[in-house]
Order: C-alpha cells, then structure tokens, then sequence
C-alpha cells in the first residue's frame, strides 16, 4: 500500500460521491481540496460544513472554488493547490450533472450543456493539471464513470448517457498519451444509486415542454423504471462504496493501481462488459506494440 498523504484535487464536491469521497480521502490521511463553484454564495453553506468538519476532526480538508465551466476558474483552482502544496498528486473527475427526458426534447445547445459540464469540464481541469503532473512526471488521474456507458441502461438518459461515453473515451485515450509521463489513469465506474445521492432528484429537464408533452404515451415509466431499479437494489447498496473504492485506489502504490474497477450493487451488465473489454483493449495494444502504455512509465 501507498500510505504516503497525497494532495488530491475532488470537483464536485459539494454533494454525493464528490462528498462522499472528499470526507472518506481526507479520513484517510489525505491532503483534500473539495472544489465547488459559488463557494461565497450559493454552496457557502455546503463550503462551511465541510471546514467545520475538517477542523473538528483536524483533518486536512479544504475548500476551493472551481468551476468547470470556466478555464479560468480551473487554471485559479489548480494555482491555488500548487502554491500552497507544492505538488499535486490526484485529480478526481467527479463534476457532473444528470438530465432526464426524451432525447428528441433537448435541443443541441442543452445537449451541448451537458457535454460542456460532464466532459468539457474535466477537460479544462486537465489542461490546467497536467502540466503540473508532467513536471512531477508522476500523478494520478482518476475519473468517476457511469454503468451507462457498458452496462443496461433505462431511456430518457440520452444526453446524460452520451456525455459519460464521451468522457470515458477521452479517459482511455489519455490513459495512453499519459503512460510514459508517469501519470496514471483509473476509472472508478458507479453503477445506479436510488438513494444516497442528490443525483436524480436535481436531474434536469429540458426547456421544449411541447416536444417532451409528445411523449405522452410513456408517462409514468420512469416512475415505473425508478420504482423497479429501487426495488432491485439490496440494503447495502450505498454510495459510499464508491468512496471506499476511491480511497482504496488512490492508497495503492504508485503500478498497482487498476485501470477500471465497478462498483455495481445491481449488477447491470458493465462489471461483464468490461472485463471484456480489457481484454480486448490489452490483446489490441500488444498487437499494433504500444503495450508498454498500459502502465506508466517507472521515474
């Protein structure tokens, strides 16, 4: 086990596994910087809990304001770290949004909203990350997924299911252009939590009323289809399990580290899927010799 403290930047954090995880990282000894936007106005009382937190229990937790939407927020946010720290060790992609609705509903420029929060996002916060992590030439990239992108998913997650595929392969492909900087890539894949989380509750809807009323005919099933996926979970279904995976992952040694790991109380289909894919992604990578980019480089 890596038991040395890492600094470790979580977006996202304001709420459900972005949370979760913060708390759990910063129990574990870790330097955490829980990053929110609006941490003077809209999320100061989220932001105050967690300093109340961390200084009641003397953790090292620590808030500071990222917005994803923004590379000038993410550059600040990322300045910040540096200069007080030194170093940064992990950045865990976690900032997202959920939409629910027929996909027909959403114009382009709402889907686009939604890539812009879910993969875009995590773009900015690279760009202003990694040429820290290239100069330590050693890091960890650590990017929260979704079940959707290999797994059975229900309609009316269209736009949302789309954005976590496009962020998974932007993960993968950076997990090869990364490798011989030292920089490590994991993706933690959360299957459905009906509870735990604000995720579905705070959902969005899109703006064509018209065009969603169209669909008229399917009123109810999701209310069906979230009756149901409760009904399949167990009681130990939690998301705080993502967190304890996060916080197993980022604790193993620097090589160690598993490129993807499900965490999937209902079993969907995507811990099968995946092992599969694995497969085939390590088997295709010694084919055309770029074996050696399945791990990092050793510095």
């Amino acid at each position: 086990m890596n038991n040395q403290q890492q600094v470790i930047l979580v977006t996202g954090a304001s709420s459900g596994i972005g949370k979760l995880s913060a708390l759990a990282l910063a129990t574990a000894g870790h330097t955490v910087y829980a990053s929110m936007r609006g941490v003077a106005a809209k999320n100061s009382a989220r932001a105050r809990e967690l300093r109340d937190w961390s200084f009641a229990r003397g953790l090292d937790l620590r808030v500071v304001e990222l917005d994803v939407l923004s590379q000038h927020s993410a550059d600040a946010a990322v300045a910040t770290i540096v200069a007080e720290q030194g170093r940064l060790d992990v950045v865990m992609h976690n900032a997202g949004h959920l939409v629910v609705g027929p996909a027909e509903a959403y114009t382009p420029e709402e889907i686009s909203a939604v890539l812009d929060t879910n993969v875009l996002g995590a773009q900015r916060v690279n760009r202003a990350a990694l040429p820290v992590l290239r100069e330590q030439q050693r890091g960890l990239l650590l990017w929260i997924g979704s079940t959707t992108t290999r797994g059975g998913f229900p309609p009316f997650l269209g736009p949302y299911a789309a954005a976590k595929a496009a962020m998974d392969s932007l993960a993968v492909t950076m997990s090869f252009e990364l490798a011989r900087f030292g920089i490590e890539t994991s993706i933690v894949v959360p299957g459905a939590f009906t509870s735990g989380t604000d995720h579905f509750a705070n959902a969005g809807k899109p703006a064509d009323e018209a065009k969603a009323a169209a669909y008229a005919r399917y009123a109810g099933l999701m209310d069906q289809i979230g009756a149901r996926l409760t009904a399949l979970m167990p009681p130990e279904a939690d998301p705080q399990a993502v967190a304890d995976e996060v916080v197993r992952v980022v604790g193993l040694a620097h090589g160690e580290r598993p490129f993807r790991s499900v965490v999937d109380f209902m079993d969907d289909g995507a811990a099968a899927v995946t092992e599969v894919a694995e497969r085939v992604r390590d088997d295709f990578a010694a084919r055309i010799g770029i074996a050696d980019l399945l791990k990092p480089t050793p510095v």
